[in-house]
């Protein structure tokens, strides 16, 4: 019995464990999905605990699958708890832990990257983008073949302030692989610099929590999974529009191994392209020799300060698509050609 003026902490009942739960309803990870699961309810223990205090929050977790992690929010004292799973396999199983959390769980048989999150917590828990973040937050171990198109397409929300964002900064914790984890906080100069990077640190404080070796799953991966949370920056370190952030960031990693003025000519037409390429670095005070790994946040955010000045006084460079030139060039000397096929520039090669 709770001690007076205090609320009980809630407890599940008992339960079948994961490994019985996969048993009963013959549950298999698919290698086409990319599922992995995770039995050791220390460990999703763990990867809860970095979201933070979750007692009496709002929590969705993308992709519970058997329910481990599921488990383990529930155990933290959630009020409610919204399950997005798209395979209809797990749906079963998800349903003896609603059964067990009266009033708490919410199932929604669906796909992460279509669901509308605009409408999945109550509005009362809205806050002000200049305040601490609400009391929401997104958990999930994601499947490697969606974990980055899902991170870029939160992070296009964050830059909108929609989606799940809509209720002002909020949280993630979620899973990628090791790999994904380390280009996501990875720092100026590091191997591991890349687009997913700069996209990521210029929008939110990324902290990688801790490594959960490949062993720890059923099946196996071959590689080791990296624990992120995220929390939006009230201020991002680049304040453009988050499409030409994105044109400028991906232009620029384009050729990762070379100069940066190798990517950023990319930016441009044909026509003119060596002298706005020039006026651009000139004028945004980057060196063209450093290589786009090498390049500072200020330093992207002086280029892309620039190339939206440039875009206002011309409008059709923004549209402009280099690989879409190639294209077009490729498909011109191919009519033209008398005989054979022409020998592919190293450009074209990039297609």
């Amino acid at each position: 019995m709770a001690a007076p003026g205090k609320v009980a902490a809630f407890r599940l009942p008992p339960l079948p464990t994961i490994g019985e739960i996969i048993k009963l309803f013959r549950l298999k990870a698919l290698k086409q999905l990319s599922q992995n699961f995770l039995l050791d309810l220390r460990l999703t223990d763990k990867i809860v605990k970095q979201a933070g205090e979750l007692k009496n929050a709002h929590v969705c977790e993308v992709g519970p699958g058997p329910g481990g992690i599921t488990r383990s929010i529930l155990s933290a004292g959630v009020e409610q708890l919204l399950l997005i799973e798209k395979d209809a396999r797990f749906i079963p199983g998800l349903q003896i832990l609603s059964e067990a959390a009266p009033g708490k769980v919410r199932i929604v048989h669906g796909d992460i990257l279509t669901y509308k999150m605009e409408k999945a917590f109550p509005k009362h828990l809205k806050k002000n983008w200049e305040d601490e973040p609400p009391d929401i937050h997104i958990i999930g171990n994601l499947p490697f073949s969606v974990s980055t198109p899902l991170i870029i397409k939160w992070l296009e929300n964050v830059s909108k302030r929609d989606g799940p964002f809509i209720y002002g900064r909020t949280q993630m914790t979620l899973t990628f692989q090791k790999e994904v984890g380390e280009r996501l906080t990875a720092n100026p100069g590091s191997n591991q610099r890349s687009r997913l990077s700069i996209m990521a640190q210029h929008l939110c404080t990324v902290e990688n929590c801790f490594i959960i070796p490949g062993q720890a799953f059923v099946p196996k991966p071959e590689v080791d999974v990296a624990v992120v949370h995220f929390t939006p920056l009230v201020q991002p370190k680049i304040q453009q529009p988050f499409e030409l952030v994105e044109k400028v960031v991906q232009s620029v990693f384009q050729f990762r191994r070379k100069y940066c003025f190798r990517g950023i000519e990319t930016l441009f037409p044909e026509n003119g392209r060596l002298k706005r390429t020039e006026q651009l670095m000139m004028t945004a005070d980057v060196d063209p020799t450093l290589r786009p790994f090498q390049l500072s946040m200020s330093q992207f955010r002086n280029l892309c300060n620039v190339y939206r000045k440039m875009c206002d006084e011309d409008p059709s460079l923004f549209v402009f698509n280099y690989r879409e030139e190639l294209r077009q060039k490729k498909k011109t000397r191919s009519l033209l050609a008398s005989t054979g096929q022409p020998e592919q520039t190293e450009e074209e090669n990039q297609l």
